[in-house]
């Protein structure tokens, strides 16, 4: 009897071990399929990443190239301007101080000091000393406060 309690006993023994056996294999199984599963998500978000950051590039590039032919057209646009101010500029050389300390006195600030900027320096000091004192000190503070 004692041999067979035993025996029983050994049996029951190997009927658990199989069963654990079984089911740390079934566990290893799973999460082998999960660690696949896992690892397909993060190829295809890998991908996913990539397209996003080759059109990020392309969106960088594409707006550089934009911005730079906005620069390109603002710096046309500047000398254009340059050049009417400079042909201004002459036309007020050109006439007596006087007349040109009144017409530069009817325009507004900013535009005054362009003009006598553009001018030789000793036109338009002939200039400035023909204006009356208040729009010469006010025009005069003005081209000093410019950063050239």
């Amino acid at each position: 009897m004692k041999r067979a309690g035993l025996v029983i006993l050994v049996l029951l023994f190997l009927a658990v071990n199989a069963y654990a056996e079984e089911d740390i294999a079934g566990v290893i199984e799973k999460q082998r399929i999960e660690l696949n599963q896992k690892e397909e998500l993060l190829k295809k978000e890998t991908e996913r990443l990539k397209t996003l950051k080759k059109e990020v590039e392309e969106d960088i590039a594409k707006y550089t190239a934009l911005l730079e032919q906005i620069d390109k057209s603002l710096k046309q646009a500047e000398e254009v301007g340059n050049k009417r101010l400079k042909h201004v500029a002459k036309a007020y050389e050109a006439m007596q101080p006087e007349d040109a300390a009144s017409r530069l006195s009817g325009l507004d600030n900013d535009t005054a000091v362009q003009i006598l900027l553009k001018m030789e320096s000793k036109k338009a000091g002939l200039v400035i000393g023909m204006m009356s004192a208040q729009k010469a000190t006010v025009l005069t503070k003005e081209i000093a406060k410019m950063k050239m």
